[in-house]
């Protein structure tokens, strides 16, 4: 039981890593005029690559650092992990992420509350202020991208996160990285996928980091903005990484694992040892 809750205490601050650092670079972009990233905005991709990096590096050893649902259930569905532990583990998830959006509130109330005060409006306004204040705690899609349009985008966006999380640790992938600079690829690979897809919904490819600073944002007055969120987006971020999860993870296993040159051979041997047991045990009789 002590082993147990230590993996779920481990997802949550793993994910408050990431989103205690990654919710603060987005206040830095949102909040300040001019934004310190205006013309930079790949050092607010990598600052989240940097946030999973440190994740995963403070977490790994204790439950392998998932810090994502969409990567617990790929996990689940793919390499064997319990399905009892993908709710618990998904819970603790947002608590994490809940817990993060407190902190960078904390840090950063002063800003918005003046940036509000400024433009006379206030939190739950549809205010394009009060949705840029929304913004620094969860994902807003861009004006042309509806939730329909939104919805396909994470998924699309998140199998490539969950393949490519799934190839960096694939024990029979020769080409992976040694286990001690998988994190920074795969944070890396996160900065990637932002730096270059970012735009259309600021690229939550997981749910926890989208819906514990969502649940935090409503409860601090927020309202609307949160839930449903202009264009009812608010069930984009959950669910449609939750299927790319599981896209991806297929993907990986079904197209790219069975043809492993390790993974073949290993196959290959498995039968001779096989055999060999079975003639030993002959003989000895």
């Amino acid at each position: 039981m002590r082993a147990y809750a230590g993996e779920l205490i481990a997802e949550a601050v793993g994910v408050f890593i990431i989103v205690v650092f990654g919710d603060s670079v987005s206040a830095m972009y949102f909040l300040f005029d001019p934004s310190p990233y205006l013309n930079a905005y790949w050092g607010v991709a990598i600052c989240w690559g940097l946030a999973v990096t440190f994740g995963i590096y403070a977490t790994a050893s204790i439950t392998g650092a998932h810090l994502n649902p969409a990567v617990t259930l790929g996990f689940a569905c793919f390499r064997q992990f319990p399905w009892k532990k993908v709710l618990p583990y998904c819970a603790a998830q947002v608590v994490g992420a809940f817990l993060a959006a407190v902190i960078v509130y904390v840090l950063y109330q002063p800003i918005i509350d003046n940036l509000l005060a400024d433009h006379n409006t206030v939190r739950a306004a549809s205010s394009d202020v009060a949705q840029k204040t929304a913004a620094v705690f969860f994902t807003h899609p861009h004006a042309h991208i509806t939730a329909l349009h939104g919805f396909v985008d994470e998924i699309i966006l998140t199998a490539l996160l969950v393949f490519g999380i799934f190839a960096i640790t694939e024990q029979y992938n020769d080409m992976a990285p040694m286990a001690n600079s998988g994190a920074l690829l795969i944070g890396l690979l996160v900065a990637l996928i932002g730096g270059s897809m970012g735009y259309l919904e600021a690229w939550a490819i997981n749910p926890a980091r989208d819906f514990g600073p969502r649940v935090f944002a409503y409860i601090a007055g927020w309202g609307g903005n949160a839930f449903p969120a202009p264009k009812d987006f608010w069930w984009v971020p959950i669910v449609g990484p939750l299927i790319g999860g599981v896209v991806g993870s297929a993907a990986y296993q079904w197209l790219i694992r069975p043809f492993l040159p390790d993974l073949v051979a290993a196959r290959a041997e498995r039968p001779l040892e096989s055999s060999q047991n079975k003639e030993s045990e002959e003989s000895d009789e």
